[in-house]
């Protein structure tokens, strides 16, 4: 780290407890009711008193800037927890039975939480809207968040995500694509069920389930440009229940990732178009319900070279390093991208000679010196789009 943080002792341990009161007592997506009261309260204990509840479980707290009518900037922190047993061992670990924040949304709001301490001593320019929001994992909050109208007139957004394959004090800032699109299907063919002896007298969707899913893998090798990241996983087959019967029916359901609207357009639509053809080989009919999910997040220019600036001026210019891999995982803050400028980080938090262990698993535990690089590199995102906006 270039420099100090700028946290006090008694800065420290605020958040400290903050995170590990959040930790210990996780609530499910659209079920944070104790969590919103906890942030509520932390939010007026740094000094933001400007707090207002939103889409039931949400928070978004109002700082104000240096200077009247300058463009308001947002930043975002996650507070829901995932369905997972916790198997950390950690004193603070969760105390709800198959709860756990175990994709670090507990430090993620805790450094919202820390950046409003910051903004609020040393305000940016214009208005900085704190959203603590929920609901993350069912990819919904950040909608919700843009449809009651909490974010109107906000020109910049950042938020960021705890990542143990990076120590803490690196951060990703960059433009381009970080996340993907989270778009979920199911197909259902139907043909004619039949005595398993009697083969003859059946139009078999388990027959031509397998023909689909195996067609299914020649869309992202033969339809899809090589330079261009996408997935497509069949990952539920569901047909039959005995071993001497071909059903009628036979279930298929994945999901589909890219990382640019044209590449999702693309997969979707070979799917679909897949499907019937496979179907109309075998005489089967075929139904494909797509689910969409969130969309690819896209990083803009201008945000991102503002992120950037913001991680040199906390942490030097070795503080800021490469995705180095492209991410099919999905984030909601890609819907704050479609109305506003913005800048999703992927913030370090493994600790010196740590693992890399992955998000979403029972053992998931960040640094906790990622909270206050976090917080820093937030306030400061906010105070350099801030002023470039004002400009």
């Amino acid at each position: 780290m270039s420099a100090p943080l700028p946290f006090t002792d008694s800065d420290r341990a605020l958040l400290t407890a903050l995170r590990r009161d959040l930790h210990a007592n996780p609530e499910l997506s659209w079920k944070e009711t104790a969590t919103q009261a906890r942030l509520e309260r932390a939010l007026r204990d740094v000094g933001v008193t400007n707090v207002q509840r939103v889409v039931g479980t949400g928070l978004v707290a109002r700082i104000p800037g240096r200077s009247i009518g300058a463009p308001a900037v947002a930043v975002r922190g996650d507070i829901d927890a995932l369905p997972i047993t916790e198997a950390t061992g950690l004193p603070y670990a969760s105390k709800s039975d198959g709860v756990m924040h175990a994709c670090g949304h507990d430090v993620h709001a805790s450094w919202a939480v820390g950046a409003a301490l910051l903004l609020a001593r040393s305000p940016a320019d214009g208005e900085v809207r704190i959203v603590l929001q929920p609901a993350e994992e069912l990819g919904e909050g950040a909608k919700a968040i843009l449809e009651s109208g909490a974010l109107d007139g906000v020109r910049a957004i950042f938020g960021g995500h705890v990542d143990r394959r990076f120590a803490v004090g690196e951060v990703v800032a960059q433009a381009g694509p970080l996340a993907a699109s989270t778009d979920s299907f199911t197909i259902t063919l139907k043909g004619r069920g039949a005595h398993g002896a009697r083969p003859h007298h059946s139009i078999d969707p388990i027959v031509g389930a397998a023909a689909l899913i195996m067609e299914v893998q020649t869309i992202v090798s033969r339809r899809l440009d090589p330079a261009l990241p996408g997935v497509i996983t069949v990952a539920s087959v569901h047909g039959g229940r005995a071993a001497n019967v071909i059903p009628e029916l036979v279930e298929l359901s994945g999901t589909i990732r890219a990382t640019t609207l044209a590449t999702r357009n693309l997969l979707v639509s070979e799917l679909e178009r897949i499907a019937q053809a496979v179907a109309a080989t075998h005489q089967l009919t075929a139904v494909v319900e797509i689910l969409g999910g969130t969309p690819p997040l896209e990083n803009t220019a201008d945000a991102a070279g503002w992120a950037a600036s913001a991680v040199r001026e906390v942490f030097g210019d070795s503080g800021l390093v490469p995705l180095g891999t492209t991410n099919m995982g999905g984030e909601d803050f890609a819907y704050y991208l479609t109305r506003m400028s913005g800048c999703f980080l992927r913030i370090g938090a493994r600790e010196p000679g740590g693992e890399q262990r992955d998000v979403h698993t029972p053992t998931f535990a960040p640094s906790e010196e990622a909270l206050f690089a976090g917080a820093a590199v937030l306030a400061t995102c906010a105070r350099v789009a801030s002023r470039q906006l004002a400009g």
